[in-house]
């Protein structure tokens, strides 16, 4: 993960890129069990989305909303909600009878990719981009939201 721009000093990006780690973490697990074929794949994959979903949350109904308002990152903005879609969508719909292991496998990389697009590309041009007002509006509502703590 970065360290190096100083988005991490904002109270939400640093939540949000610890939040990251804790998911790339899981992601892990997640693939090695996949990969030895192990009987805890689905606590694995449970473990992930229990990680995945309320980050991904956090992000949309906070940080997202901003920038979508601010316009110059909307695009963007757009293509890393896709890409949620995309991957919970593979996730959320594993077979527990006969799980498509392979395509689990072809998520998490592309979690990984998305996850090194917000670190490296999303959250320091969002430092960027958004006003301190904007920055104070979604610690507030971050703060407030019990969920998304």
């Amino acid at each position: 993960m970065c360290n190096y721009c100083g988005c991490r000093d904002f109270p939400l990006i640093g939540r949000l890129s610890a939040e990251h780690d804790e998911i790339a973490n899981a992601a892990g697990e997640l693939r090695r069990a996949v990969l030895a074929g192990t009987d805890d794949r689905l606590a694995a994959l449970d473990a992930l989305l229990s990680l995945l979903l309320p980050h991904t949350a956090t992000e949309e109904t906070g940080l997202f909303v901003e920038l979508r308002e601010e316009g110059s990152l909307a695009e963007a903005v757009d293509k890393l909600c896709a890409e949620h879609d995309d991957i919970h969508g593979v996730l959320g719909a594993v077979d527990r009878t006969a799980p498509d292991w392979p395509a689990v496998l072809a998520a998490l990389d592309r979690l990984h990719r998305h996850i090194d697009n917000e670190e490296h590309g999303l959250f320091p041009a969002a430092v960027i981009a958004l006003p301190i007002p904007a920055w104070d509006r979604i610690t507030a509502m971050a703060e407030a939201d019990p969920a998304t703590s």
